[in-house]
C-alpha cells in the first residue's frame, strides 16, 4: 500500500481556512468532491456520519477522517493544511492542521483498515509533519507523502 499510490496532485490543498472542525471538514469535502467526481455535500455527509462515531483526530495537529463513498474504484487520498489550527477533538485535544482523508468505495473492508493504519502511522514521525507544515507547493506534499509510503514500506 502506497499513500502516493492513493494521492493525486489535484487532490491537496494548502492554506485552506476554517474557523471550526465543520468547516474543515466542508473545505475537505470540497476538494475531495473535485478530485473525485463527487458530490462535495455527499462527501460532507459521509464524512460527518464517520465523526459522529468518534472523532478522527489522531493527535499532534493531525487528522485522518474517511469514509466510504459509491462509485469509486479503489481507494483515494485527499489532503488539506489549513492555514490556522481548528479544534478537533483530538486524542490528544490538540487543534488539527494536517488533514488526511482516505476514501474507499462501499463494501471494502481490510484494505481500508490497513490504508487507515499506514496513514496514521507515516504521520505519527515528527519530521514528516514538520516537512508538510513547511512545504510550500501541491507537488512538495505529494513528493512528501509518496516518498514516505516507499520509505515505510522499506
Amino acid at each position: 500500500m502506497d499513500i502516493g499510490h492513493w494521492l493525486e496532485p489535484g487532490a491537496i490543498a494548502l492554506r485552506l481556512g476554517a474557523d471550526s472542525k465543520r468547516q474543515a471538514l466542508a473545505a475537505l469535502a470540497e476538494v475531495a468532491g473535485r478530485a473525485l467526481r463527487q458530490p462535495p455535500g455527499d462527501v460532507l455527509d459521509r464524512l460527518l456520519e464517520r465523526e459522529a462515531e468518534g472523532s478522527t483526530g489522531v493527535g499532534n495537529g493531525v487528522a485522518v477522517p474517511h469514509a466510504r463513498l459509491p462509485g469509486l474504484a479503489g481507494l483515494k487520498a485527499v489532503f488539506v493544511r489549513l492555514e490556522t489550527p481548528v479544534a478537533f477533538e483530538a486524542v490528544d485535544s490538540r487543534p488539527v492542521d494536517l488533514m488526511l482523508a482516505l476514501f474507499a468505495p462501499e463494501g471494502s473492508g481490510v484494505e481500508h483498515l490497513r490504508a487507515l493504519a499506514k496513514a496514521a502511522r507515516a504521520l505519527r514521525g515528527a519530521e514528516l509533519r514538520e516537512q508538510l507544515r513547511k512545504a510550500r507547493t501541491t507537488d512538495a506534499i505529494y513528493a512528501l507523502l509518496s516518498q514516505e509510503s516507499s520509505t515505510s514500506a522499506a
